[in-house]
């Protein structure tokens, strides 16, 4: 009886202990998401956003379709950045151009790429983007956006792109801007 009592209470002590950490774990993380959300909004440095391509993945579009679609997204971008102590690349931002179907399309969000030098001024980032936009064809509700980013740098200015995923005929779309840092 016991060492049932001993097992028993040392379940309950480990599964305790675990969610208290898991709860410690979810706490900080939350806390180091708003100090880099802040430390972002904080920074004095900005960037110019300038849409240059939209590419429908010809996979998952008939001719037809692809003939009616816009692929020259007419815009213009803002956003704050900074670089972190690890060199990594985070933005705030907020764009308008024409999508796919020559309607206005707002985004705005949050970006984060990890950055690789080879050299001083050139520079390559991978990470992605989360946020928020609005499109025509959705009567204009906020949809979420969850997508990966790509960059090629060169001092302050970059190209920049995005995939966003989806089906046969929705989504699969590359897009891509210039991105040029403000000093």
């Amino acid at each position: 009886m016991i060492k049932k009592l001993m097992i028993f209470s040392a379940l309950t002590f480990t599964l305790s202990t675990s969610a208290f950490s898991k709860e410690l774990t979810q706490t900080s993380l939350w806390e180091q998401t708003k100090r880099s959300l802040n430390e972002t909004w904080e920074s004095s440095d900005y960037e110019l956003y300038v849409p240059i391509n939209v590419w429908h993945n010809r996979s998952y579009y008939s001719k037809r379709k692809i003939d009616e679609f816009n692929e020259q997204p007419w815009g213009l971008g803002l956003g704050k950045y900074r670089f972190d102590e690890d060199g990594d690349w985070h933005s705030l931002y907020a764009m308008v151009f024409t999508d796919s179907h020559y309607d206005t399309e707002p985004v705005a969000g949050y970006g984060f790429q990890k950055i690789w030098r080879p050299d001083q001024d050139f520079r390559l980032g991978a990470g992605y983007t989360v946020g928020l936009t609005l499109r025509s064809d959705f009567h204009y509700l906020p949809l979420p956006v969850i997508a990966p980013l790509l960059s090629i740098e060169y001092k302050q200015l970059a190209l920049q792109s995005t995939y966003i995923f989806g089906g046969n005929g929705n989504g699969n779309i590359l897009f891509t801007w210039l991105r040029w840092q403000i000093q």
